[in-house]
């Protein structure tokens, strides 16, 4: 069985590498990678785990709509799939991925 796995993308630039971990019912967890790019995004996945953590909804979901509106994508390893549609939340070695 081959291990799934995907390309965090930003235009050409790799911002990290997700390794699947385990499924729940609505998000795929992973382990994350950092690439090149990261440094420049990873910004917004802090701004938005602080509003989460702190329960300000709004604010959070300001920031996951930033985070989608950066231009990312996956890319499959495996078959090479873009998904362009998707929610990620990524932090300190973990992502979690809800398409």
């Amino acid at each position: 069985m081959t291990e799934q796995s995907w390309k965090l993308m930003r235009a050409d630039r790799l911002v990290g590498t997700l390794r699947l971990e385990a499924v729940d019912m609505f998000w795929t967890d992973c382990a994350f990678r950092p690439g090149p790019e990261w440094p420049a995004v990873r910004p917004l996945f802090d701004t938005s785990r602080e509003a989460w953590r702190r329960g300000d909804r709004q604010a959070a979901l300001t920031a996951d709509n930033r985070i989608r509106e950066a231009g990312l994508v996956l890319v499959s390893h495996e078959h090479g799939m873009v998904v362009t549609d998707f929610l990620i939340r990524i932090f300190e070695g973990k992502a979690r991925v809800r398409q």
